[in-house]
């Protein structure tokens, strides 16, 4: 697998959209031998203001010339999900590793081009799955390593969410509500961290099922779904995402359920871990968000390409995150 052989990345971005503006790419400034040199977006007058308020020296308008960049030694890829494979393609041909936004495509199809191109090329491929390099997602996995919990029995995955604003203004016109682009909606952009996160914890899932339903009708995605999944190790696990909520029910929780007690967090809320014990009683660890949230898991994938570290997410976990996705909405019967 060809890493960066000079010892510095230097990154460069297609899609600087929202995300890239405090979540990640000024990040890739900060982690040592790493440097942000040139951006893209199909926008002139966006991309050469993006790249004037972040002090990058090059700017395009066209992904594949930034690709062609002989600058350019890696390529983040931070649109939408219906143009990531095609870009990784592009990206894979000309030599250069891959980071990619999370769902990692819009099928478990699309995932497995992405991989068997950048196998066959000989360069790394990674999935913004960032909540594997963040602190207290680090506790978690380190309280059920240990046996803070004893056996690990079932996990329970419970989200409300009232509608977004952006879809009761542009309802379904906005890109992450549109399955075409999106591969689904609200469940694949959520879910996917929830999923990737127990897959890196508990180990990858076995078997998933599920339904799916469009009740309140706002877009063409689906906007509640239920569903059962089993790890490869025999826990069980659970699962309810409803994206039309009242207010007074919105909630985000997953509980991990073992034989001596339990472990609570929310996934998109605050740093706070609950610990919950027969022996000791609720123990709650509190830890600071990163101000930029995807910096851990960049400062790994920087130390992987250099051989200094190892990437806890790449491709071949990311695709499982899309299989288990597919199989709870009823895309696929089987996860292979």
């Amino acid at each position: 697998m060809k890493k960066i052989k000079d010892n510095e990345v230097r990154w460069g971005i297609i899609g600087v959209g929202d995300v890239c503006e405090v979540k990640s790419a000024p990040a890739m400034n900060l982690v040592e031998n790493s440097r942000l040199v040139a951006v893209m977006r199909r926008n002139e007058e966006k991309v050469k203001d993006y790249a004037k308020r972040h002090q990058v020296p090059k700017w395009y308008t066209d992904g594949e010339a930034l690709i062609n960049d002989p600058d350019v030694n890696a390529i983040y890829i931070a649109t939408p999900p219906d143009v990531h494979k095609d870009y990784t393609l592009m990206a894979a041909e000309a030599g250069k590793p891959v980071y990619v936004e999370k769902p990692m495509a819009r099928t478990y199809a699309e995932c497995q081009d992405m991989i068997q191109a950048c196998e066959k090329a000989k360069v790394p491929l990674y999935v913004a799955y960032y909540r594997r390099a963040l602190p207290h997602f680090l506790k978690i996995k380190s309280l059920i390593d240990e046996g803070a919990i004893g056996d690990v029995r079932h996990v329970s995955i419970q989200m409300n969410q009232v509608p977004k604003p952006e879809v009761v203004k542009h309802q379904k016109h906005h890109w992450r509500v549109d399955p075409s682009i999106a591969g689904g909606g609200y469940f694949y952009d959520l879910a996917s961290h929830q999923l990737d996160f127990l897959d890196f914890a508990l180990g990858p899932i076995q078997s998933a099922k599920g339904m799916a339903a469009n009740q309140a009708e706002l877009y063409a995605a689906e906007d509640m779904v239920v569903a059962s999944f089993v790890f490869e190790s025999g826990v069980l696990g659970s699962g309810s995402w409803c994206f039309a909520s009242s207010k007074t029910d919105v909630k985000d929780i997953t509980v991990i359920y073992g034989s001596k007690g339990s472990i609570s967090y929310e996934t998109f809320g605050a740093g706070n871990v609950l610990l919950e014990t027969d022996d000791h009683g609720k123990e709650l660890f509190e830890f600071s968000l990163p101000k930029h949230i995807q910096m851990p898991l960049i400062q790994l994938v920087v130390g992987d390409l250099l051989g200094l570290t190892l990437s806890p997410s790449d491709g071949v976990s990311g695709s499982r995150t899309n299989q288990i996705l597919e199989a709870i909405v009823g895309k696929c019967s089987n996860i292979s």
